[in-house]
């Protein structure tokens, strides 16, 4: 596809280059090479995350139609994409909440561990993993409800904690993450196909890693509660001071001759966009695809950046865009009782903090959105910030400052008219920011 024209479509062009980036991550076209041939037994297929319901899909159109396929795979409600004209299907594909996890996810947790029951060292296993398979597969630990996790969860999503801290937490209070599904499976061969969300692409991280070994301890977990103050149910502290609830480790025989496969990353992704970019004649230039911190923070250090190209071609030179990923974070501000909650993600806040540090900087246009097309819990993947973003807020009597504090992005571009909505990609590789500077 024609790239709009970067100077006369500065946001139509940097849209292309999402579409770049997310369509490189799409299942279909990454996981034929990593399939493995089929078993003796049967092949049996778990997985969970955003990308679960295309993952299944892609199993399905590309394993020999003559060979037994089954199995149940977990996602994000309206994530699943329609099927395929001609492929049969042969996995089944439910549909739960997140972040937060709900009662759709526990059955489909729990029936996902029974299917692992029974197998024998004949058996193959594929598991579809993917960023949100953390919420999407619960099953809380003997003596934590759902409630209890559903409260730990969403004060450990506006706590501020990154995605490792989060997710070793979750590792230790769940009975199916941290390689726990691994060994329910055993003595069944296990190959993880994953598309990786986390800063580094360790797959002991994306989805808190169900299927293979974890490092991270008890007192690990502890530290991380400690350090946000966040309360778990005594019981569970005394379990978790025991090591009662340590997960599997490297050494376990149960991951004996397993694999994991990375089918998609967001360094790939970055480079589908970075070569999108050089087709239209500009220089384009990666950041980091491990890009952690606060939002707005990241944003105002973008920003600092995009000045100094636009200001003084240092470091790098006009035209160009400039491109970074990761997971950053949101710390939500507590507000006086009766104000209402701020609405928005980490997209959003990023582009709020990039377009008050920017201050209208001229010949400097951003996007930033998440690959899955969901940034956070709202119905946006992100937002586009131009040199007059602060310029027609103010004419609508809109202060930049007042809806970073109450971490509203949504409200202050959605007024704009400058949200980014392309609905579920059916993919996962996390962040996704853009900036054109010309």
């Amino acid at each position: 596809m024609t790239a709009p024209d970067p100077r006369t479509q500065p946001r139509a062009f940097l849209e292309h280059l999402y579409r770049a980036a997310v369509h490189r991550a799409l299942p279909l076209h990454n996981t034929a090479s990593f399939l493995p041939p089929p078993p003796r037994g049967r092949t049996l297929v778990l997985g969970a995350g955003k990308a679960g319901g295309a993952m299944a899909q892609a199993v399905e159109a590309l394993w020999p139609q003559d060979a037994p396929l089954s199995g149940l795979v977990v996602t994000r409600y309206h994530h699943t994409p329609p099927r395929p004209a001609g492929v049969r299907e042969r996995i089944e594909v439910v549909e739960a909440s997140h972040p937060v996890p709900d009662a759709a996810g526990l059955r489909a947790a729990e029936r996902i561990l029974e299917l692992a029951q029974g197998l024998t060292a004949d058996d193959l296993v594929l598991c579809l993993i993917s960023g949100g398979g953390s919420a999407l597969l619960t099953l809380p630990a003997d003596g934590l409800t759902l409630q209890d996790k559903q409260r730990i969860n969403r004060e450990l999503l506006d706590s501020g904690a990154n995605i490792t801290e989060m997710n070793c937490v979750r590792k230790h209070l769940s009975r199916i993450k941290g390689g726990r599904l691994a060994a329910a499976c055993a003595p069944a061969q296990v190959v993880t196909l994953t598309i990786s969300d986390v800063p580094g692409d360790d797959p002991s991280v994306i989805a808190s890693g169900p299927t293979v070994p974890d490092t991270t301890t008890c007192a690990d977990a502890l530290a991380i509660l400690g350090r946000y103050g966040i309360d778990v149910p005594a019981a569970i502290r005394k379990l978790l001071e025991s090591g009662a609830l340590e997960t599997p480790k490297p050494a376990d025989a149960v991951f004996a001759g397993q694999q994991v496969h990375m089918i998609a990353t967001p360094q790939q992704s970055l480079e589908a966009a970075a070569a999108a970019a050089r087709e239209a004649g500009l220089d384009a230039h990666i950041l980091s695809d491990e890009m952690e911190g606060e939002s707005r923070e990241v944003g105002k250090v973008h920003a600092a950046l995009a000045r100094a190209v636009a200001l003084r071609a240092q470091p790098f030179r006009r035209p160009c865009v400039v491109l970074s990923g990761g997971e950053t974070t949101v710390t939500v501000r507590k507000q006086p009782e009766g104000t209402p909650r701020g609405r928005g993600g980490r997209a959003g806040e990023f582009c709020l903090g990039l377009a008050q540090a920017l201050q209208g900087q001229q010949g400097v246009w951003a996007l930033a959105a998440d690959t899955d097309g969901i940034d956070g819990m709202e119905d946006n993947a992100g937002a586009f910030v131009a040199p007059d973003t602060l310029q027609r807020a103010v004419a609508q009597g809109m202060k930049v400052d007042a809806f970073l504090s109450r971490n509203d992005a949504y409200g202050y571009f959605s007024a704009l008219g400058d949200l980014v909505v392309t609905g579920p990609t059916h993919t996962n590789v996390n962040d996704f920011r853009a900036m054109l500077i010309l």
